[in-house]
């Protein structure tokens, strides 16, 4: 009995060290050899894995890019320094990219916003904007309960005392996961060198949107009649919501001035802030 245990290990241990053997050569003899240029370009990019480009990791992003089936210009986190490199690395030519930053297209906040109800469910604004448009008079605006601030991975977002999300001009990647949480898409990427924004996206006519908001576009043209460069229009598409034409804009400030609702900006002084 023993020995027919003995042979029996024997054998089951001669078989394991046959097959692994085998194993070790068949993969040795059909591997496949990595390009050695993927680690270098996985090192370039930031390593931030926020999946802005649309991949789950920054591994995945270089193996695309590898392929050819993305430019680096994809990494807009990692910016100009990392695409011209990246560039070097591969020999191609890129593009330069645009800094941009997000902006939150609302002003809204609990102090200027009237509620028309009181909302005690799932504490995420895609849950209260699925409850009857939420609980605000306005239904466009920000609900104020950052799914944008919950998201973002580089601590670029925080909340204001009154609940509207405040953007942190030295952190923010423009990565553009802040756009994609929030459900009334009133975040958009805008570029750093045209820092003018029409801060309200509500097709309501006039009269409704002070209602229901302080800081609202009342439609009302002034912008318009007053901007020098003929770079802002109402647009008929979106109930002549205020729009610029940012080919145009030259930043001169005077829709802001002018504005009486003043929900034109400039972001960098009143959406943005350093800490």
């Amino acid at each position: 009995m023993i020995e027919f245990i003995i042979h029996s290990l024997i054998i089951t241990g001669g078989l394991g060290l046959v097959f692994g053997l085998g194993l070790a050569l068949f993969s040795q003899k059909f591997k496949v050899e990595e390009d050695p240029r993927l680690e270098l370009i996985q090192n370039l990019l930031p390593g931030a894995n926020c999946g802005a480009c649309g991949y789950p990791g920054c591994r995945q992003l270089a193996e695309a890019i590898l392929r050819g089936e993305l430019v680096p210009e994809k990494c807009t986190v990692g910016g100009n320094k990392v695409v011209a490199e990246i560039g070097n690395l591969l020999g191609i030519e890129v593009s330069q990219v645009k800094p941009g930053i997000a902006c939150i297209i609302c002003q809204g906040d609990e102090a200027r916003a009237s509620r028309r109800a009181e909302y005690y469910g799932i504490n995420t604004c895609n849950a209260a904007s699925q409850i009857s448009g939420g609980f605000k008079q306005c239904f466009y605006g920000c609900l104020g309960l950052a799914d944008c601030v919950k998201v973002c991975p580089f601590d670029a977002l925080r909340m204001s005392l009154d609940n509207l999300p405040l953007v942190d001009e030295s952190k923010c990647t423009a990565c553009g996961l802040c756009v994609k949480a929030c459900p009334r898409k009133i975040i958009d990427i805008f570029p750093r060198d045209n820092p003018v924004i029409i801060s309200c996206v509500s097709p309501q006519k006039g009269p409704e949107v002070r209602k229901a908001c302080q800081v609202g576009c009342i439609k009302c043209g002034i912008c318009v009649k007053n901007c020098p460069q003929g770079a802002i229009h109402l647009e008929p598409s979106l109930g002549n919501l205020a729009v610029i034409d940012y080919t145009l804009c030259n930043n001169c400030g005077v829709c802001v001035e002018k504005c009486p609702t003043k929900c034109i900006v400039n972001y960098t002084t009143v959406h943005v802030h350093a800490g």
